[in-house]
């Protein structure tokens, strides 16, 4: 049976991912420090006998027997802006010492890995929808740069242990993702928006409402994380995975205040938050065409599955 670590494997992607990879049949080594992972997020993985929960750092030296590995996903970073913003320090040492702890493991082992980097390394875009070649507008002094800048380190890093050392290695930059097993505080905007509305709770927007976003629910991002890890000849590449269906934030309140059928009312502030794109929708063209995937569940669909899951949280 192959062995795969998952870094972040207790966050909200990687307990989908750790979870998706056991039904494959493979053995699973998820490492996560906690810091925003949520334990209950693999409570049901713990009893599988393929499965294995490390409490660890990724940016210190990695302890544990990983010689018989045969695939890393690296995912550990604080992801949400409420996080990456509380933790950043922290993100900015997961995203370099860690990853080149990671990068440094592929190439003693040989093993394949994945790098999880993120649309917010285009910043607030001049390009609209987003190439893999767009080379971003992204500002390395602000209050989210510790998240965009070190991820745009882990590419860099990436690019050079490819080159350097021949490691066999890929990026994917993800977009807007949501879905069950996401904190309901981490400040993502669905996150935000679903649970003020079951409580009859002011939705809050910045700005006038105006800013898009492409919300792509997790099943199909982890349906195209698997297919960036192991379609044939994905070394060196860098895939946008995200949905290219693009709705307007105040669009969205109003969605989700009809789903929940909500009396909450939406307040716009006067200003935007700093350094917070505009626009952002990932052209996934290159992932259409290599790795044969592209999202199947409609924002509705999404979205009344996340609605249930926090219902059920109450």
């Amino acid at each position: 049976m192959e062995k795969i670590l998952v870094t972040g494997g207790v966050g909200f992607i990687g307990s989908h991912l750790c979870n998706s990879l056991l039904s494959d049949g493979f053995a699973v080594v998820c490492l996560d420090n906690l810091i925003t992972g949520n334990r209950g997020n693999i409570k049901s993985l713990l009893t599988n006998p393929n499965f294995e929960f490390i409490e660890a750092d990724v940016i210190k030296p990695l302890t544990f027997d990983y010689l018989n590995l045969k695939y890393i996903f690296h995912l550990a970073s604080p992801a949400s802006p409420i996080d990456y913003q509380n933790n950043s320090e922290e993100t900015l040492l997961a995203n370099s010492l860690g990853t080149l702890n990671i990068l440094n493991i592929a190439k003693e082992i040989k093993a394949k890995v994945l790098i999880a980097s993120t649309s917010e390394i285009y910043g607030d875009p001049l390009e609209h929808p987003q190439k893999e070649i767009y080379w971003g507008n992204a500002n390395s002094f602000g209050p989210r740069s510790c998240y965009d800048e070190s991820k745009r380190f882990a590419e860099a890093a990436t690019y050079v242990f490819l080159n350097k050392y021949g490691i066999d290695a890929r990026i994917i930059r993800i977009f807007n993702t949501y879905g069950p097993n996401m904190r309901k505080d981490d400040g993502r905007v669905i996150s935000n928006f679903i649970n003020w509305a079951i409580n009859g709770l002011p939705i809050k927007i910045d700005g006038d409402g105006s800013q898009t976003r492409s919300f792509c629910y997790i099943t199909d991002l982890v349906s195209g994380i698997k297919k960036a890890m192991f379609t044939d000849g994905t070394r060196g590449e860098i895939f946008n995975l995200g949905n290219p269906d693009e709705f307007k934030i105040g669009d969205l309140s109003n969605k989700i205040i009809e789903l929940t059928d909500s009396k909450s009312e939406v307040i716009f502030s006067n200003s935007f938050r700093p350094d917070d794109p505009m626009q952002r929708c990932p052209d996934i063209t290159k992932a259409k065409g290599i790795l044969k995937w592209e999202p199947k569940v409609d924002l509705i669909d999404g979205l009344q599955k996340t609605i249930e899951y926090y219902k059920d949280l109450k």
